[in-house]
């Protein structure tokens, strides 16, 4: 499919407000000010390069900021985040699998900045996991997308119904069960089913401080931060994780693992009140006691440019898929 309409989703411009209405400053160390300012700057060049070089091709595209954005994304042959992962995931949930999205970093981390202020604050800058471009490659991997070069990986999501109703989002990254107040204990079980209708005969009884399940996507991001591992970009596995379980006993072994395609989990949740919350804050959901969950990866993929991890590159033959692409600066092409 040609791609000629384009639509430019933005992080905020000034992401960072740390001026008071008077224009007094919120933060009172100078380095930190310096830092923050830096990082509005560079954000804000990275969305003029990037319309610059919009207007040089022969592509119908608009700006809208990620904040302005309520429904569904239609009428658009591609999305263009700039920003960070956060803003590719707050897409995200406005896309099914007809239109493909393409992430800017804007404010890639800088190795030696880290570096230098790391005894004084943390000078981490925007992560861009999922984003196949910034602005020193954008035209190129753009060009690229453009003339067919590359085609998009179709990464796996999270569905979840509650109560039997499936919920109109569906997770890029994560989904975490909870209760709404972080210090509170969660009580809960789950087991794992086939689609055939086998249930494994095991209850997994928890109490704990929630359930998180992941995408190959979000593996890398809070799961992988609490102990879990890496899965193939590709996958379309779940993984899950009981977080912080009180004295699991023999039952500690059930509490991280994986289940497929053919598989879901059931949850029955025995708390008061809880959350889902999906791909960090972007969307929750409030359970009750006595709900039901249901949780499969069958939602739509979402279509993503990728750099590294895995993605597909158009060959002579067709489509072949590439793996363990890393080390990759944007898209790595099959040779003859």
């Amino acid at each position: 499919m040609a791609i000629r309409k384009l639509l430019l989703l933005l992080k905020p411009i000034d992401p960072y407000p740390f001026l008071q209405s008077g224009g007094v400053s919120l933060i009172k160390n100078p380095q930190v000010l310096k830092y923050l300012e830096s990082r509005c700057k560079v954000h804000r060049n990275a969305i003029n390069v990037c319309q610059e070089i919009l207007n040089k091709k022969a592509v119908e595209w608009k700006p809208i900021s990620r904040n302005d954005v309520s429904n569904p994304i239609r009428d658009v042959d591609m999305v263009i985040t700039v920003g960070g992962d956060g803003t590719l995931l707050h897409a995200s949930h406005f896309l099914d699998d007809s239109v493909p999205v393409l992430g800017v970093n804007s404010d890639p981390t800088q190795a030696h900045e880290v570096e230098e202020l790391s005894d004084q604050f943390d000078a981490s800058r925007s992560t861009g996991h999922l984003c196949a471009a910034t602005v020193e490659n954008f035209e190129q991997v753009l060009d690229d997308i453009l003339y067919g070069r590359v085609v998009p990986s179709k990464v796996s999501r999270i569905s979840v119904k509650l109560n039997t109703e499936p919920l109109l989002s569906h997770a890029l990254n994560d989904v975490l069960i909870a209760h709404p107040c972080p210090a509170a204990v969660s009580r809960f079980s789950f087991k794992i089913k086939n689609k055939d209708g086998y249930t494994s005969p095991k209850t997994v009884n928890c109490r704990s401080s929630g359930l998180r399940l992941c995408t190959a996507a979000g593996s890398t991001a809070a799961m992988l931060s609490a102990g879990g591992f890496v899965m193939p970009m590709l996958s379309r596995d779940l993984q899950f994780m009981v977080r912080e379980p009180i004295s699991p006993g023999s039952a500690a072994t059930l509490m991280h693992s994986s289940f497929k395609p053919d598989q879901s989990m059931d949850v029955n949740w025995y708390s008061d009140h809880g959350t889902i919350y999906m791909d960090g804050c972007q969307v929750r959901y409030n359970v009750q006691l006595g709900d039901t969950i249901e949780i499969s990866s069958d939602a739509p993929v979402l279509n993503v440019f990728l750099s590294q991890g895995f993605s597909q590159v158009r060959s002579r033959d067709g489509f072949k898929q590439t793996k363990d692409l890393q080390g990759c600066n944007g898209f790595c092409y099959l040779t003859a």
